[in-house]
């Protein structure tokens, strides 16, 4: 899979979106690739996590975020399924699964529905080791302080605004992954 091919095609027409996005996925997958290097008793295909981390944000193109250059429709919190359903029409199945299961750490039917979440009514956890990898990894970073790793504390609280499930299921992956 050629990402930046992929990348371009969305994002020609906004070079200062196409800027933030590269740098936050480009420290998600060093980030990634870091914990496929510190575990190698796990099966972690290095080759997708780089793709998969390159292209997992790829849906804020069609949110309203203006903070982060995005001048979309739809709401920040839909970037994930959006970027799937483009990652799926590029025939990307495996990388669509990474995109709509990243945001926070995961979300379960039950947040979505009691949070009144504008997503499809179903699971939308990480699954597969490589799903997991990228959701944890993704905690580390903004696309507002592009320059800033955050510290385990501060990705934790991060994830512990959306609640004690998200919470959960990271300190699940810091389990697997530190």
């Amino acid at each position: 899979m050629d990402y930046n091919i992929i990348i371009q095609k969305y994002y020609k027409d906004n070079p200062e979106l196409l800027s933030i996005l590269l740098k936050h996925s480009e420290a998600v997958a060093r980030k990634a690739l870091a914990v496929a290097d510190a575990h190698p008793e796990l099966p972690l295909d290095r080759q997708f996590l780089l793709e998969a981390a390159m292209v997992h944000d790829i849906g804020i193109i069609k949110t309203n975020a203006p903070d982060i250059k995005c001048f979309g429709s739809e709401p920040y919190i839909r970037h994930g399924v959006l970027g799937a359903e483009m990652m799926r029409a590029e025939g990307f199945t495996r990388h669509a699964r990474v995109c709509e299961r990243h945001t926070g750490a995961g979300l379960s039917l039950k947040e979505i529905e009691e949070q009144g979440l504008p997503l499809p009514h179903v699971d939308l956890l990480p699954e597969t080791l490589e799903e997991k990898v990228i959701c944890y990894a993704d905690k580390f970073f903004s696309k507002t302080k592009l320059e800033r790793e955050k510290t385990l504390e501060q990705a934790e609280r991060s994830v512990a605004k959306h609640g004690d499930e998200g919470l959960r299921r990271f300190k699940e992956m810091e389990r697997l992954f530190e």
